[in-house]
C-alpha cells in the first residue's frame, strides 16, 4: 500500500499533469506491482495529515527489533486538494496493483503556462519539497521536484548517512516527456554514475493530434513501446547496458487487458519475460521468467491479486415536498442506474520455484488502512513463517 506521503506526490503529478507511466523505469511495473511487493515485518504504525493544500506531515513508528520510527514532511507550491481522510480514500488510488495502459494524451503548450501582469510574466514553475528522518540512525532523506516545463521535469534526491560513502549521496535526474517518446539524463555521486534512458511509443503521434479509433475486427487493440538504458560509473570504470519492450492494451479494447514485457540485459547475459492479464473484473494474474544464457539459471515466480467488493450502502430518499403536499411517494425511476462498488480489500500472492510464498492482504477497517503480509518458506517445514507484519495507517 502507498504510503500517505507517495500519495500526495502522486497527487502533484496528477495535478500537474505529468505522465509517470510514459518511462522506460516503468516498463515492467505491472509485473513489479504484482510479483515483488513488499511484506512488512513486525508492527508499524503511520499517522499522517494534509493540514492545507500545500503542506502535508507523517510520523511512523516501528518495532522491528528495537523500536525506530520516522518524521516526514512535504510541502508544495501546487496547492493540492485530495481526498485526505483515510476512511474516504479511494484503495484504487493507494493500493497498487495491475496498471491499465492509458491513451496518450498531447501535452501543453510552453505559452500556455504563461502568466503576464503590466507587460511582465509573474508564472511561476511548481515545485515539491519532500524530506523524512529516521530515527534513532538519524538518517534523513530529501526530495526536491520541480516542472520546467510542460514536458520538462527536474528531480533531485539525496540520502545523508554517516554510514554510506563519504556520508551520503545526490540523484539528479532530468526527464522529458512529449507523449511520443521519452527520455531522462541521470547522474549520481555514488560512484560517479552518468546514465541516460528512453522509451518510444509505435502507433499515434500525440503532439499532431492524431487518433486511430479502435477497430472492432482487431483482435488486440494496444500499444508496443521500447526503450533502452545505457549507464557508466566514472569512478569502477564500469558501465551497463538493457533494452526492453512492452506490449500492452488500451483501455479500448474490447477483450482481456493484458501486458507482456520483454527486456535484456546482454553483458550480464540475462533477459527476463512476464505476462499479465486481468482475468475477470477483479483478478489479475501474473508471471515472470528470468533466464542466464552464461549459467542457464533460470527463476520463475507465479502471481495473483483478487480484490474485494462490495455495493455502497443506498441512501434513504426524502420525499419531495410536492409528494408530502399530495400524499404520496415520489415516482420510482423505470431504469434506475446501478449502485457503485467500493473496494474493502485486496488480496495478493506469489510463489516462485523454490516453494517461498508472499501472502498479503491491503483494506480498510473503519478510519484505518492496513497491510497484513506473511512470507512463508516450504522448504522448511519445521519453521515455514520466515516473516508476519501489520502495517496501519491513518490520515486526516
Amino acid at each position: 500500500m502507498l504510503e500517505f506521503m507517495d500519495y500526495v506526490q502522486h497527487s502533484f503529478y496528477k495535478a500537474s499533469h505529468w505522465n509517470t507511466e510514459n518511462s522506460y523505469s516503468q516498463l515492467t511495473a505491472t509485473a513489479r506491482e504484482l510479483l515483488e511487493f513488499d511484506t512488512p515485518r513486525g508492527l508499524r504504525l503511520n499517522l499522517s495529515s494534509l493540514s492545507s493544500p500545500n503542506f502535508a506531515t507523517s510520523y511512523a513508528l516501528g518495532s522491528v527489533g528495537l523500536v525506530d520510527g520516522a518524521l516526514s514532511y512535504l510541502y508544495t507550491s501546487l496547492p493540492l486538494f485530495p481526498v485526505s481522510q483515510s476512511g474516504d480514500i479511494d484503495l484504487h488510488d493507494v493500493i497498487r496493483g495491475y496498471r491499465q495502459i492509458q491513451e496518450l494524451r498531447k501535452q501543453e503548450e510552453s505559452w500556455m503556462w504563461e502568466e503576464w501582469q503590466g507587460g511582465k510574466r509573474i508564472d511561476k514553475r511548481n515545485t515539491l519539497f519532500y524530506g523524512r528522518l529516521y530515527l534513532p540512525q538519524s538518517t534523513l532523506e530529501a526530495l526536491y521536484l520541480r516542472r520546467l516545463s510542460p514536458t520538462q521535469q527536474l528531480k533531485l534526491s539525496a540520502v545523508s548517512d554517516s554510514r554510506l560513502k563519504n556520508g551520503g549521496t545526490i540523484l539528479a535526474l532530468h526527464q522529458y516527456d512529449t507523449g511520443k517518446y521519452s527520455t531522462e539524463t541521470l547522474y549520481s555521486t555514488d560512484g560517479g554514475l552518468v546514465g541516460v534512458r528512453g522509451l518510444y511509443n509505435f502507433g499515434p503521434d500525440p503532439r499532431k493530434g492524431i487518433t486511430e479509433p479502435p477497430r472492432t475486427e482487431d483482435r488486440f487493440y494496444g500499444r508496443f513501446s521500447a526503450g533502452a538504458e545505457m549507464y557508466y560509473g566514472a569512478l569502477n570504470k564500469s558501465g551497463g547496458v538493457s533494452f526492453g519492450g512492452r506490449f500492452a492494451t488500451l483501455p479500448a479494447h474490447k477483450g482481456v487487458p493484458l501486458t507482456a514485457t520483454l527486456t535484456l540485459n546482454p553483458l550480464m547475459g540475462n533477459f527476463s519475460t512476464t505476462y499479465a492479464v486481468k482475468a475477470g473484473k477483479n483478478l489479475a494474474l501474473c508471471s515472470k521468467f528470468d533466464f542466464n544464457v552464461y549459467s542457464y539459471e533460470s527463476d520463475l515466480m507465479l502471481g495473483c491479486e483478487l480484490w474485494r467488493m462490495k455495493a455502497k450502502a443506498k441512501k434513504i430518499q426524502e420525499r419531495s415536498m410536492a409528494a408530502k403536499l399530495e400524499w404520496r411517494l415520489d415516482e420510482v425511476e423505470k431504469n434506475p442506474s446501478p449502485e457503485p462498488e467500493e473496494v474493502t480489500g485486496v488480496l495478493k500472492a506469489r510463489v516462485d520455484q523454490n516453494w517461498r510464498i508472499g501472502l498479503l492482504w491491503e483494506g480498510r477497517i473503519k478510519e484505518l488502512l492496513f497491510t497484513l503480509a506473511s512470507s512463508i518458506d516450504m522448504n522448511r517445514p519445521d519453521q515455514p513463517f520466515r516473516a508476519v507484519g501489520l502495517e496501519v495507517q491513518y490520515s486526516s
